[in-house]
């Protein structure tokens, strides 16, 4: 049975034309496969703070440092959101356009799945992914188009 992560970022609620959109494509995945698990992220409702000194708890090699209570608050939703991602074979990502980019809390969730050793590496050549093998489908609007 596939997992299916829907992820939805935009402020606009049901105004939302990217919302719209990724609703559209999990029916339409869930008509195709209906066997799916369809698990569901609102960005716009459960916002994960943006990096800071207390967020960065993942980076720390083990062992560099005892964390804080607030880094270890913050490690437990960095934990949860990379988890999450990484139990996912689909993602069905909404993502608006705001002054030309992608909402901040969708920022905020690329900045917390971002992991070295969990999602990519470094190597001599540069950084290579380790969550391969996953359909990823971004549905982007802007401006109600």
């Amino acid at each position: 049975m596939a997992k299916l992560l829907q992820i939805d970022s935009s402020i606009l609620g049901t105004n939302s034309v990217s919302r719209q959109l990724t609703a559209q494509i999990v029916a339409s995945w869930r008509a195709a496969h209906p066997a799916t698990e369809v698990s569901y992220l609102d960005l716009a409702v459960n916002t994960p703070s943006h990096l800071s000194a207390e967020s960065l708890g993942f980076c720390l090699p083990a062992g560099a440092a005892d964390l804080s209570d607030a880094q270890q608050r913050e490690n437990a939703v960095s934990e949860a959101l990379v988890s999450q991602f990484l139990a996912a074979d689909v993602l069905v990502i909404g993502a608006p356009l705001y002054n030309f980019f992608i909402p901040t809390q969708l920022k905020a969730w690329i900045d917390r799945v971002s992991q070295v050793g969990r999602t990519f590496k470094y190597t001599e050549k540069g950084p290579v992914g380790l969550a391969g093998g996953k359909t990823i489908i971004v549905a982007s609007a802007r401006g109600g188009v």
